[in-house]
């Protein structure tokens, strides 16, 4: 084959499931799922653009996390329930490079500045409304997305110089970079570096700094005498702990399998789906909307709006 010559499919066919009989019921658990992760995030948002008091830096990177967990479940759950329950499993190359890139999350950078976050706050008490500003924040945050994008943008680029002269099966239930890439019958080693570089920079590196960060609050905490004291400012990190667990261990253990091993796929979609649906349902619930500021926004909010419309009905 010339090196000139690009042969690009019409369509790709995803596979999804296979041998598993009545896969059907099982794709009305994401459906469920996105609804209820439409309707906790949609709310998040909500309260945070509404009430002024909650525009402070650390929620304004749960609105960030918020906004990229929407965004990445509406990019895949709706074209899944497309694919699979109606039966429409084709689709267009173009619109699968799309998809690939839209799925993508951000929210392994924002986990790390919410981490920064709590590690001024214990750290450096004193100094916190000093470092941790809006400025400075949004700067971080926009720095994220532009970085971030313009590797998922190369990533992507680089799926178009291949030439796919065999199979268009992807074994997967969307456009997975992996999977597609594997489907080129010329050479696609720039595509493996590709995915693993941005692997170690998505995956590897934020675990890594949250660590370090953690590692360096549990210094803080030693050097505190009250046990209260630790135990408070320790309480104020669970929530951001369990968002990072829930995240990265599913996260890491399967694009470890899949990129050291061979990994069924059926065994691949369960993983993918599970992470693309349970993390963007449970952290508007574990890190915000269980908080007293956001419920007390929340009932602050429906009182204002109770008082607007009696007024409103007496008028």
């Amino acid at each position: 084959m010339s090196n000139a010559t690009f042969v690009r499919p019409a369509k790709f066919y995803l596979s999804g499931f296979t041998n598993v009989p009545h896969v059907k019921y099982f794709y009305i658990f994401p459906c469920f799922v996105y609804i209820m992760t439409v309707l906790g995030n949609g709310l998040l948002l909500l309260v945070i653009y509404l009430d002024k008091t909650l525009h402070t830096p650390k929620y304004m990177t749960v609105f960030n996390l918020a906004l990229t967990d929407l965004c990445g479940s509406t990019a895949l759950r709706p074209k899944v329930l497309d694919t699979f329950l109606f039966d429409n499993r084709y689709i267009v190359y173009e619109a699968c490079l799309t998809n690939m890139f839209f799925v993508w999350c951000l929210q392994s950078w924002t986990l790390v500045v919410m981490a920064y976050d709590r590690f001024i706050a214990i750290c450096f008490p004193l100094r916190y409304h000093s470092i941790v500003t809006k400025p400075a924040i949004v700067a971080m945050l926009l720095f994220v997305w532009f970085f971030l994008l313009s590797l998922i943008t190369c990533m992507v680029g680089l799926i178009d110089r291949l030439s796919f002269c065999g199979s268009v099966v992807i074994q997967s239930f969307y456009c997975d970079h992996g999977p597609t890439f594997r489907l080129a019958c010329n050479d696609t080693s720039v595509n493996y570096k590709m995915g693993v570089f941005i692997f170690t920079v998505m995956l590897c590196f934020p675990p890594a700094l949250i660590a370090l960060t953690y590692i360096c609050i549990a210094i803080a905490l030693s050097r505190i005498a009250s046990g209260k004291e630790r135990v408070k400012a320790f309480k104020t990190c669970t929530s951001h702990l369990i968002l990072v667990a829930i995240f990265f261990l599913p996260n890491l253990s399967t694009n470890i399998a899949a990129l050291t091993s061979y990994i069924h796929p059926n065994a691949r979609i369960i993983n993918y789906t599970l992470i693309h649906t349970i993390p963007p349902l449970l952290n508007p619930l574990i890190y915000s909307l269980k908080t007293e500021e956001v419920l007390n926004s929340i009932k602050k909010i429906c009182k204002k709006n109770g008082i607007s419309s009696i007024n409103l009905s007496k008028k």
